[in-house]
């Protein structure tokens, strides 16, 4: 990592020499007595996309969109805006959606942009679920308890025809949800049932209208949305009415927030929701992604990002453009001092996984994993079980369910990073194969495996279909648990290396790919999760391997960031984040 030290160092001193003055940032900057605070984006590295974020007894929540991976829909929970604990996923178990997720055959298919919600002591998550043929649903989550799990009520399921639902209460206590369109219908918070839908607004022009939040405020009902696409047209305009059906006036400035058409480093700004501090001032989240103008490496994908709201009485709010530099209002008091049991967004992994127990809550998988396929196991580590099927789904047959891989992994979430894990498995027969994996898509990955090949144990890189393999060097004896290691030393290539466990100088480089192989294309909507997998490539018959073949364990489970791009050349040393 000495070429990753020569970088870091001399961009971050660059960056603490602009903290208090971000050129074209200033513009439209909320005054106050309070001297502003500076804070960097994302606030929520790594794929983070469509937030929707609330204030309620000293604490920020904020949802964003999950699509096929699994438990969906997380909870984050802050006091100070910059330190994001995982609470919870409102969708953490099939009960929930029975049969949904086998059933669902597209990549960025699933669950949908969501909107959180408080009202009278319970919290309310609601989304749309697409990808399951005449089962495509609302779902309407609820709990009094957003740091638990299991807290989560099934849903209730409500008709859909649009995505991205809102959910808004008026004085009068009436639920509305609007969609997608857009379109606005009263909802029946306890059956789903809801009443014709009425248009309300259809933007400004852009494409695809979605995304709309409804607040009322001074005697108007403000009605916030994404159009324009979600790649470099995306945008957030606004409009206002008296009533909550219309007719909606558009804001002579529109769009109110976007960074299209300009060589921003943070790209496709959009899909945004608005909120209040316990000072009432006002903020934002959206959606960016870090790109700059080219917008052809950005693996992490869309990330959510924090600006400054200025909202005076009967005016249209102010946002501020979104940089990698922020000024803005004063924020809450750095605090870690946040409930539950999730890690922070961003904090290392240090998994070890030998005192078996429950799977570490930042730990996703591809679809609802297969019943015991995947399981920490007292002495012995994360056990994955090999699935007949490869990290492509291959041979995946006409049934949904034979797209089921054994995969698990954890967001990237830092531009600069190393992650790592040790594999113990001996395979027996020529496919069977168990290694590390960065993850779009099952169309888009990179990995590194130990496979038998011709009888030895081999290794082997793949890169979306670029495949190189090498022999594990003698030298390393019998080696029966090997070291693999994924490392970012710039936010544009993936380096894979192998070693023998606890030997860092038996390290060797296997092969390195470009971060464009896991920038959008079959995974536009997602972002790239760094983990483990395990397949016998085929052999056996329909979802199962052969009788008798061995599962992989991993142990040592690591993943350190070491760097945030803030911009196209400069960089924050992670844990040493600007946040004042």
């Amino acid at each position: 990592m000495k070429s990753l030290t020569r970088l870091l160092y001399p961009a971050l001193a660059l960056v603490q020499g602009i903290m208090v003055a971000m050129p074209g940032t200033a513009a439209a900057a909320p005054t106050s007595a309070v001297a502003n605070s500076t804070f960097h984006n994302p606030v929520l590295p790594g794929w983070h996309s469509d937030p929707s974020c609330i204030y309620v007894e000293g604490l920020f929540y904020c949802v964003t969109s999950t699509f096929i991976s699994f438990p969906g829909l997380p909870v984050y929970a802050s006091r100070d805006l910059i330190n994001w604990r995982l609470a919870s996923h409102a969708w953490n178990r099939e009960s929930q959606l029975p049969g949904y997720s086998w059933a669902t055959t597209e990549q960025q298919y699933g669950m949908f942009a969501a909107t959180i919600r408080f009202r009278e002591g319970v919290f309310y998550v609601i989304c749309e679920y697409l990808g399951v043929e005449g089962k495509e649903a609302g779902v309407l989550f609820k709990t009094t308890d957003p740091f638990r799990d299991e807290a989560w009520s099934d849903p209730v399921f409500f008709h859909a025809p649009k995505i991205d639902p809102d959910l808004f209460w008026d004085d009068d206590g009436k639920a509305y949800v609007a969609t997608q369109g857009i379109i606005l219908q009263e909802m029946n918070l306890e059956t789903g049932e809801m009443t014709p839908a009425v248009e309300l607004w259809n933007g400004t022009g852009g494409v695809w209208p979605e995304g709309p939040h409804i607040y009322k405020r001074d005697g108007y009902y403000y009605l916030l949305i994404a159009e324009g696409g979600t790649a470099e047209d995306h945008a957030i305009t606004i409009a206002r009415a008296r009533n909550i059906t219309g007719p909606y006036e558009p804001y002579e400035g529109n769009p109110i927030l976007t960074n299209r058409g300009t060589n921003e480093y943070f790209q496709t700004v959009g899909h945004g929701d608005l909120f209040q501090d316990a000072q009432g001032n006002w903020w934002g989240m959206c959606l960016a992604t870090r790109s700059g103008p080219a917008y052809k490496s950005y693996p992490m994908g869309r990330e959510t990002v924090l600006f400054p709201v200025t909202w005076r009485e009967g005016e249209w709010p102010i946002l501020e453009p979104v940089r990698g530099v922020m000024s803005g209002w004063p924020l809450p008091p750095r605090s870690r001092d946040v409930p539950g049991d999730g890690p922070f967004n961003e904090d290392p992994d240090a998994y070890d996984f030998t005192g078996g127990g429950a799977i570490p809550k930042n730990l996703v998988y591809w679809r609802v994993p297969r019943p015991g396929h995947i399981a920490a196991v007292r002495g012995k580590g994360l056990r994955v079980r090999l699935s007949r099927n490869d990290l492509e789904g291959a041979p995946g047959g006409s049934e949904p369910a034979a797209r089921a891989i054994s995969f698990i992994g954890r967001r990237q979430t830092h531009s600069v990073f190393r992650f790592e894990v040790d594999l113990s498995f001996s395979p027996r027969k020529n496919g069977e194969e168990a290694g590390i994996v960065a993850f779009l898509t099952q169309h888009a990955n990179i990995h590194l495996g130990v496979v038998r090949l011709d009888g030895e144990p081999t290794l082997r890189f793949n890169a979306s279909g670029v495949v190189t393999t090498r022999k594990i060097p003698k030298s390393w004896g019998r080696a029966e648990t090997v070291r693999l290691e994924i490392a970012m030393e710039k936010p544009t290539e993936y380096i894979l290396s192998a070693s023998r466990a606890g030997n860092r100088a038996s390290r060797i480089e296997v092969g390195r790919a470009s971060a464009e192989l896991l920038s959008g294309g079959t995974g536009s909507f997602v972002g790239t999760l760094l983990g483990v997998y395990a397949t016998c490539n085929g052999a056996g018959s329909g979802l199962d391997c052969p009788k008798g073949t061995p599962d992989a364990y991993f142990t040592r489970w690591r993943y350190t960031g070491l760097g945030q791009y803030v911009s196209e050349t400069e960089v924050v040393r992670a844990g040493k984040g600007i946040g004042k």
